[in-house]
Protein backbone atom coordinates (compact mmCIF):
# COMPACT_ATOMS: atom_id res chain seq x y z
CA UNK A 1 0.00 0.00 0.00
CA UNK A 2 1.19 3.62 -0.95
CA UNK A 3 2.02 5.96 1.79
CA UNK A 4 -0.45 8.53 2.26
CA UNK A 5 0.00 11.94 0.99
CA UNK A 6 1.91 14.76 2.71
CA UNK A 7 -0.27 18.15 3.34
CA UNK A 8 0.92 20.79 0.86
CA UNK A 9 1.96 22.84 3.70
CA UNK A 10 4.43 20.02 4.60
CA UNK A 11 5.72 19.77 1.06
CA UNK A 12 6.37 23.51 1.21
CA UNK A 13 8.44 23.27 4.50
CA UNK A 14 10.49 20.34 3.15
CA UNK A 15 11.10 22.48 -0.12
CA UNK A 16 9.08 20.19 -1.90
CA UNK A 17 10.80 17.63 -2.30
CA UNK A 18 8.86 15.80 -5.36
CA UNK A 19 9.26 19.09 -7.36
CA UNK A 20 5.33 18.54 -8.51
CA UNK A 21 3.25 21.79 -9.03
CA UNK A 22 2.26 23.37 -6.02
CA UNK A 23 -0.76 25.24 -6.16
CA UNK A 24 0.04 29.30 -5.03
CA UNK A 25 -0.46 30.53 -1.69
CA UNK A 26 -3.17 32.91 -3.39
CA UNK A 27 -4.75 30.12 -4.78
CA UNK A 28 -5.29 28.15 -1.52
CA UNK A 29 -8.86 28.36 -0.01
CA UNK A 30 -9.62 29.18 3.68
CA UNK A 31 -11.70 27.36 5.47
CA UNK A 32 -13.44 29.70 8.16
CA UNK A 33 -14.23 28.46 11.33
CA UNK A 34 -18.05 28.09 12.18
CA UNK A 35 -19.20 29.80 15.43
CA UNK A 36 -20.82 27.95 17.17
CA UNK A 37 -22.90 24.33 16.03
CA UNK A 38 -25.16 25.00 13.51
CA UNK A 39 -28.96 23.96 13.62
CA UNK A 40 -29.45 20.89 11.05
CA UNK A 41 -31.68 21.16 8.49
CA UNK A 42 -33.73 18.22 8.37
CA UNK A 43 -34.42 16.20 12.22
CA UNK A 44 -32.22 13.85 13.60
CA UNK A 45 -32.09 11.25 16.81
CA UNK A 46 -30.09 10.68 19.47
CA UNK A 47 -27.81 8.67 17.62
CA UNK A 48 -27.45 11.29 14.52
CA UNK A 49 -27.69 14.60 16.75
CA UNK A 50 -24.32 13.05 18.81
CA UNK A 51 -22.76 12.92 15.78
CA UNK A 52 -23.40 16.02 13.88
CA UNK A 53 -22.40 18.27 17.05
CA UNK A 54 -18.95 15.88 17.79
CA UNK A 55 -18.00 16.83 14.21
CA UNK A 56 -18.73 20.02 14.14
CA UNK A 57 -16.91 20.14 17.88
CA UNK A 58 -13.73 18.73 16.61
CA UNK A 59 -13.48 19.00 12.87
CA UNK A 60 -14.56 22.77 13.08
CA UNK A 61 -11.36 23.56 11.72
CA UNK A 62 -11.71 22.31 8.11
CA UNK A 63 -15.75 21.27 8.03
CA UNK A 64 -17.09 24.23 6.22
CA UNK A 65 -20.74 24.96 6.59
CA UNK A 66 -21.26 25.93 3.01
CA UNK A 67 -19.95 22.74 1.72
CA UNK A 68 -20.06 19.93 3.61
CA UNK A 69 -23.23 20.67 5.95
CA UNK A 70 -24.86 18.19 3.05
CA UNK A 71 -23.00 15.59 3.37
CA UNK A 72 -22.52 15.63 7.09
CA UNK A 73 -26.29 15.32 7.31
CA UNK A 74 -26.98 12.56 4.97
CA UNK A 75 -24.21 10.51 7.28
CA UNK A 76 -26.21 11.21 10.48
CA UNK A 77 -29.32 10.19 9.22
CA UNK A 78 -27.46 7.19 8.39
CA UNK A 79 -26.22 6.65 11.48
CA UNK A 80 -29.96 7.45 12.94
CA UNK A 81 -30.70 4.56 10.35
CA UNK A 82 -27.91 2.40 12.03
CA UNK A 83 -29.17 2.54 15.21
CA UNK A 84 -32.87 1.28 14.33
CA UNK A 85 -31.56 -1.58 11.77
CA UNK A 86 -28.59 -3.11 14.24
CA UNK A 87 -31.63 -3.08 16.44
CA UNK A 88 -33.73 -5.05 14.23
CA UNK A 89 -31.02 -7.64 13.71
CA UNK A 90 -30.13 -7.53 17.39
CA UNK A 91 -33.62 -9.13 18.04
CA UNK A 92 -33.90 -11.26 15.17
CA UNK A 93 -30.81 -13.67 14.08
CA UNK A 94 -32.34 -14.98 11.12
CA UNK A 95 -32.68 -11.29 9.32
CA UNK A 96 -29.38 -12.30 7.32
CA UNK A 97 -30.12 -9.65 4.40
CA UNK A 98 -30.53 -6.97 6.79
CA UNK A 99 -27.57 -7.90 8.59
CA UNK A 100 -26.34 -7.76 5.36
CA UNK A 101 -27.58 -4.34 4.77
CA UNK A 102 -26.23 -2.84 8.13
CA UNK A 103 -22.53 -3.60 6.84
CA UNK A 104 -23.36 -1.83 3.56
CA UNK A 105 -24.55 0.89 5.96
CA UNK A 106 -21.44 0.62 7.83
CA UNK A 107 -18.90 0.70 5.05
CA UNK A 108 -20.75 3.48 4.20
CA UNK A 109 -20.74 5.49 7.07
CA UNK A 110 -17.06 5.35 7.25
CA UNK A 111 -17.04 6.34 3.63
CA UNK A 112 -18.63 9.65 4.47
CA UNK A 113 -16.22 10.14 7.57
CA UNK A 114 -13.41 9.61 5.79
CA UNK A 115 -14.62 12.14 3.07
CA UNK A 116 -15.26 14.71 6.06
CA UNK A 117 -11.45 14.10 7.02
CA UNK A 118 -12.69 11.94 10.43
CA UNK A 119 -9.33 8.75 9.51
CA UNK A 120 -5.75 9.60 9.91
CA UNK A 121 -5.12 9.48 6.52
CA UNK A 122 -7.69 11.93 5.40
CA UNK A 123 -6.54 14.46 8.02
CA UNK A 124 -3.40 14.24 6.36
CA UNK A 125 -4.42 14.43 3.32
CA UNK A 126 -6.44 18.21 4.21
CA UNK A 127 -3.43 18.52 6.31
CA UNK A 128 -4.55 18.48 9.85
CA UNK A 129 -2.47 17.32 12.27
CA UNK A 130 -2.87 15.69 15.67
CA UNK A 131 -0.63 16.96 18.31
CA UNK A 132 1.00 14.69 20.90
CA UNK A 133 0.70 15.53 24.03
CA UNK A 134 4.51 14.52 25.00
CA UNK A 135 7.41 13.66 22.99
CA UNK A 136 8.95 9.88 23.45
CA UNK A 137 11.83 11.96 24.48
CA UNK A 138 9.78 13.72 27.35
CA UNK A 139 8.29 10.31 28.15
CA UNK A 140 11.49 8.87 28.91
CA UNK A 141 12.32 11.80 30.94
CA UNK A 142 9.36 12.00 32.89
CA UNK A 143 9.80 7.94 33.67
CA UNK A 144 13.78 8.60 34.80
CA UNK A 145 12.55 11.45 36.86
CA UNK A 146 9.50 9.99 38.53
Amino acid sequence: MPNPPKPNEVKRKLGNPGKRALPKQSDVIVLHQTNGIPEPDRQLFDAGLALWNKVWSLGQTWISKNTDSELLLMTCEMVDERVRLRALVWNNPEAWRERKALRELDKAIVGNLSLLGFTPTDRTRIGVAEVKGRSKLEELRAKQQG
